[in-house]
């Protein structure tokens, strides 16, 4: 743990003064409350939008935990994520009815177009490509939801017009 502290990326949120300060100040106000891991944690998601490694790492060392238990509650739940995400998350359903309904062409196509795999954020940091599960919508197959926005019944021809409208 100490190691991974001792070098810490210039563009990590524990290098960057103000990212640092939210950071301690969540720590600060939740560190004696029952279950504060998780309570920490989901507050860091919420507002920094990943949790590194390093922070991993502060938040193990500040509540005087082991960095296995931080870490395993980070890779564990689907919510927390480890790397930035772009200003738009757009998630492909995995559910039944949208795979049979045509997702994987949906993906294809998104690869295609932005020049990334799933998982993977465009260097703009515009847009995060992901897959998820049955968000509910069987009957509008395929569904891509794009932030809060669900987009249903979307041809492969049509999936050009959504990413260019997020891109903006």
């Amino acid at each position: 743990m100490i190691k991974v502290l001792e070098k810490i990326p210039e563009t990590d949120p524990l290098a960057i003064p103000t990212k640092h300060a939210i950071i301690d100040q969540v720590l600060d106000f939740n560190k004696n409350i029952p279950g504060a891991t998780m309570v920490v944690l989901s507050e860091l998601q919420s507002r920094i939008g990943h949790i590194s490694i390093p922070m991993q790492a502060y938040v193990a060392q500040k509540l005087r935990v082991p960095m296995s238990e931080i870490n395993g509650v980070v890779s564990f739940y689907s919510f927390f994520t480890t790397k930035p995400k772009g200003k738009h998350t757009m998630k492909f359903c995995m559910g039944t009815a949208c795979y049979v309904g045509g997702t994987s062409q949906l993906i294809d196509k998104a690869k295609q177009i932005l020049g990334i795999e799933l998982g993977q954020t465009m260097p703009d940091g515009s847009i995060t490509l992901e897959v998820c599960r049955c968000v509910g919508a069987c009957s509008q197959a395929p569904v891509v939801v794009v932030d809060e926005d669900m987009h249903g019944r979307i041809p492969p021809n049509k999936l050009p017009q959504i990413i260019k409208k997020y891109q903006k």
